[in-house]
Formats: C-alpha cells, structure tokens, sequence
C-alpha cells in the first residue's frame, strides 16, 4: 500500500465546513426578534382569549421555524466525501460523484456537476450578502475536489 498523496498547503484541513454564516446570523435574529415582538402583542393586548394569545404563540413559532429552516444549509466536507444540506434535504456524496464546482456571475448559490449528469444546488455556498467569502469558500470547495476527486480540473467561475 502506498502512503497518501501529500496535501497541497492551500487546502483546508478536514473536515470542512462551509456555511453562509451572515446569512445564518441574520436569518436567526430577525426570527428571534419576530417571536418575542409577536409574543409580546399576545400578552400585552387585552380583549384577547386564552386560545388566541396560543395561536399568537404558535403563529410566531411556526415563522421561527421557517427562517431556522432557511438558515439550515451547510457542505461539509471530510476525508470519505461532501455532505450537502440544503434547506430540506440532506445528500452524501462520495469525492468521485463531483465532477465540477460552479459559482458563476449572477447565481445565487455554488452548483456542483455530478457524474450522473444531474447539477445539484448546494446553498451552504451563497454569495448573496457575503461575496468575497462566498468565492473563496466556492474555491476552497473547488481545490477539494479536484484534490480527492476523479481528477476533472475544469471548474468554472466568473467572479
């Protein structure tokens, strides 16, 4: 058995996760501030029943949950391959299965080329508020790839 290739230095260390941590923190914080000020109103109004100062309640929970659920996607990124977590579904990819990274001008997230001929979305990569992190994280996913990959150097980006 041979020793495994040497790892180039401007790869990052594994396992790796990339998120759109901004995105994440502003998602979160206006859900938590949505919940306190609608369940704030609940209380302070007074001609309200028991039951809808409950759907108040449950009326803030359900819109904290859906800005949680927005604020789920991640890649991370280890020795055996990429898991992407999208909004609401979770997919394991093994290292050979990416073909290609994309992040072209004007899209509004990273896409990876499967060998199955399908493009998937992977929304941990978003370059909607954080730009230049974005196109790094979009790179650093990139040069994984390639690195552990088939071996397919012709990933694209404009940007």
């Amino acid at each position: 058995m041979s020793a495994p290739a040497p790892r180039p230095p401007e790869l990052p260390a594994l396992p790796a996760t990339f998120r759109p941590t901004l995105t994440r923190v502003v998602l979160l914080a206006v859900g938590a501030a949505m919940f306190v000020v609608i369940t704030a109103v609940a209380l302070i109004l007074e001609n309200l029943s028991p039951g809808e100062r409950t759907s108040f309640v449950f009326v803030a929970l359900l819109f904290f949950g859906v800005l949680a659920l927005l604020s789920r996607p991640r890649i991370t990124a280890d020795d055996a391959g990429v898991t992407v977590v999208n909004i609401t579904r979770t997919r394991r990819l093994a290292w050979a299965e990416i073909l290609r990274v994309n992040l072209r001008a004007g899209d509004p997230w990273v896409f990876l080329d499967l060998s199955d001929g399908t493009s998937m979305p992977a929304l941990g990569i978003q370059p909607g508020i954080a730009r230049a992190r974005a196109i790094s994280d979009a790179r650093a996913l990139r040069a994984l790839v390639e690195f552990h990959g088939s071996g397919v150097n012709n990933a694209t980006e404009n940007g």
